[in-house]
């Protein structure tokens, strides 16, 4: 019997040019999305006082925490499940407490609060931060 004759086949490899105006305008996005954020940030560092830049620098901070916390339980382990619970507990309800101080203390929410003053929303975020420090210390033990 006679070998079987090899048959190639030729594929086509077309490659397209990507159209300028999609490249443009994707360009034009990134650019548009840049300058959303710099107006943002602009506007942010501009109406923001420094005492609600250092609340909001203190919410991100419990942010930071509440995920590396997270993320070591699930890495390292929860053995003393309890402490987890009880750490991120209390991360999660000083940021709920931080964050009710911020909205209580913003000028923009000062028809919202008529009679509360910054000086008892204050003491308000201490006294609930006082009684969710020692709720979680005797979950603890």
């Amino acid at each position: 019997m006679a070998p079987k004759k090899s048959v190639k086949k030729s594929v086509d490899v077309s490659v397209e040019k990507p159209d300028v105006a999609e490249a443009a305008a994707s360009v034009h996005v990134a650019n548009s999305n840049d300058n959303v954020f710099s107006k943002v940030l602009n506007n942010y560092s501009k109406q923001s006082t420094p005492k609600l830049k250092l609340i909001d620098s203190f919410l991100a901070f419990l942010v930071v925490l509440g995920v590396f916390q997270f993320v070591f339980c699930l890495l390292v382990g929860n053995f003393p499940f309890n402490a987890f619970l009880g750490g991120f507990a209390s991360t999660v309800g000083q940021f709920v407490l931080t964050a009710a101080l911020r909205i209580q203390t913003a000028k923009q929410n000062a028809k919202a609060f008529p009679g509360v003053s910054s000086e008892r929303s204050f003491a308000d975020f201490l006294l609930g931060s006082l009684v969710l420090h020692f709720c979680v210390y005797h979950f603890i033990n």
